[in-house]
């Protein structure tokens, strides 16, 4: 066989914070058009593929918060050097379809809507752990407390059933849930921009159909897509 017709054969498997499914799932049927590789994925939280990698998981591409990505760097469970930014996500306000969009435009607009708030909802992953500190530095966190829950998936799903009032997540999770919208970013001075990036298995079984995937993402295209999913090119 070919090393070209071995690359259009290649698969790939690429754990992924569930974040970023919405962007995968864009652009990785321009990928598998261009390439004639497979992709396979695995979606979620990204303290549970953390620990997944770290217990030895098979994957190719590993697309994580960067902070994690360079821990299991360090640990030798993602090859060092190939790390690679993605995408820079901020954190938004979601409210439900057709509510009035709240003032958040300033930090005491921002806090004063949660206090009024019945009820919100933050996720139990990356932008979760920030909110959950947010609200410490903000003086609420113990009057917050009664009326929070937190989310195992995307919080907006939470406000569009109704089961709660206001949402914190990433914005490229609240963007796709039909139900909800975007009342808008975090004020500048209390936003926090996550760093998804991607890195290669130590030892990945289609290292040069990896190394193109993740190539792939700078290209104009997949950057339009980016942008169009709320977040902006790493």
């Amino acid at each position: 066989m070919s090393s070209s017709v071995a690359e259009r054969a290649a698969e790939i498997k690429i754990l992924c914070g569930g974040a970023m499914r919405g962007l995968m799932d864009d652009i990785v049927p321009l990928f598998e058009r261009g390439s004639g590789a497979k992709v396979t994925f695995g979606f979620g939280l990204t303290s549970a593929l953390k620990k997944a990698i770290a217990d030895g998981v098979p994957f190719d591409i590993a697309v994580l918060p960067r902070p994690e990505l360079d821990e299991l760097a360090q640990q030798g469970k993602v090859a060092a050097g190939t790390q690679t930014d993605i995408t820079r996500s901020a954190i938004g306000v979601a409210v439900r379809a057709g509510a009035a969009k709240p003032n958040i435009a300033t930090i005491d607009a921002f806090r004063g809507m949660l206090q009024r708030a019945a009820s919100i909802t933050y996720s139990d992953g990356p932008s979760g752990a920030y909110v959950g500190g947010l609200l410490e530095r903000l003086g609420i966190a113990a009057a917050m407390k009664p009326k929070t829950r937190l989310a195992t998936g995307p919080v907006a799903e939470l406000v569009a059933k109704g089961e709660a009032e206001i949402g914190i997540q990433q914005i490229v999770a609240i963007l796709p849930v039909q139900g909800a919208e975007l009342a808008g970013p975090l004020p500048a001075e209390l936003q926090n921009i996550i760093v998804y990036a991607a890195g290669l298995a130590p030892h990945a079984r289609n290292s040069a159909t990896a190394r193109t995937f993740i190539a792939f993402m700078g290209m104009p295209e997949v950057v339009h897509l980016i942008r169009a999913r709320g977040m902006e090119p790493g």
